[in-house]
């Protein structure tokens, strides 16, 4: 059996490129055909093509030529460990497209949807955490109805709306450690009823806050530093008491006392 030769040509054909590409490639020689016809015409075995295929998978990956024919020229090299390479670079590649993607999906969508404060407005009402927590919020509850529920109401919101949001949360957490100087304990009346209003606020602003639910936020509040360093600046302690108030509260409503710690 012969071995297979092509023309410049076929070879164009085959790779998808133009003949004035190859043309290039041999007069620089990164992939110079290893035959001549008896008119004096490149002819390219599968050698050749096989060297081509690598050139061109470096070319998506956007290495330059000089790179390239260098990266080829190693002699430790084998053809599988260019493969090999190519496909670590490929896939980093895609995650890095993906990533963009859903950062351009997600622009698309707030745009769509009228998203109603500015990078300004959201920085001055939340200071400049907002974006990470709803890029968290969306990490942890992307999928579930609530997030669902929560994007449909919050699109809607005004300026003054977000005010008012903030204002009712603050005076909440400041209720809160009011009651926590005062001694009132955290299984109490009153701390139990400011866990009450912390969940009714939740529920009239963003989703239907049920109780066990209510108990996961409690448990983030106390284990996040973020959160726990944000509440025992105001009082200290006070992210304790908050969890152990929302707990003693979901456990009373639901008929289930248990422990606080």
């Amino acid at each position: 059996m012969g071995v297979s030769q092509y023309t410049v040509g076929e070879a164009a054909r085959l790779s998808g490129v133009s003949v004035r590409t190859l043309h290039h490639y041999d007069s620089i020689g990164l992939v110079t055909p290893s035959g001549r016809s008896a008119a004096g015409y490149r002819l390219y075995s599968e050698v050749d093509l096989r060297r081509l295929r690598q050139v061109l998978f470096y070319r998506e990956l956007e290495f330059r030529l000089e790179e390239i024919a260098e990266m080829l020229s190693d002699p430790r090299a084998r053809t599988d460990d260019h493969l090999r390479k190519q496909h670590r670079l490929a896939n980093e590649r895609l995650e890095r497209d993906q990533s963009l993607l859903r950062a351009i999906e997600r622009e698309m969508e707030a745009r769509r949807m009228g998203i109603s404060l500015t990078p300004e407005e959201q920085f001055e009402l939340f200071g400049g955490n907002f974006d990470d927590y709803q890029t968290e919020a969306e990490q942890r509850w992307g999928d579930t109805q609530v997030w669902s529920q929560s994007k449909r109401r919050s699109v809607a919101y005004t300026r003054q709306d977000w005010a008012t949001i903030k204002k009712q949360s603050e005076e909440n957490v400041h209720e809160f450690a009011r009651a926590l100087r005062a001694g009132e304990a955290a299984s109490g009346t009153v701390a139990t009823g400011l866990a009450e209003a912390h969940r009714q606020h939740i529920s009239r602003w963003f989703y239907d806050c049920q109780y066990d639910m209510h108990r996961g936020l409690a448990e983030m509040y106390a284990s996040d530093p973020r959160y726990a360093d944000t509440y025992d600046r105001i009082a200290p302690g006070l992210a304790a008491y908050i969890h152990d108030a929302i707990v003693s509260n979901a456990d009373r409503a639901e008929g289930s006392p248990g422990e606080v710690g």
